[in-house]
């Protein structure tokens, strides 16, 4: 198992720039709660799961199988 950045540069860099201007909340959620903080509640429980491979609700992250 392993937690990559995006390949699309991209895309990183906007997702980067949306935390920045959050304090750190995932830019692509209206709520600012803990469970929306990067790395989110969501994704975290996706990365526990073995079964799961892709994306984060934002697509900053990819978890490989």
């Amino acid at each position: 198992m392993k937690v990559i950045f995006n390949p699309d540069e991209e895309v990183v860099k906007t997702v980067k720039e949306g935390l920045k201007r959050t304090g750190g909340y995932c830019p692509c959620r209206l709520e600012r709660s803990e469970e929306n903080k990067c790395i989110c509640q969501e994704f975290r429980a996706q990365i526990a799961d073995p079964d799961f491979e892709g994306f984060c609700h934002c697509r900053l992250y990819y978890k490989e199988k």
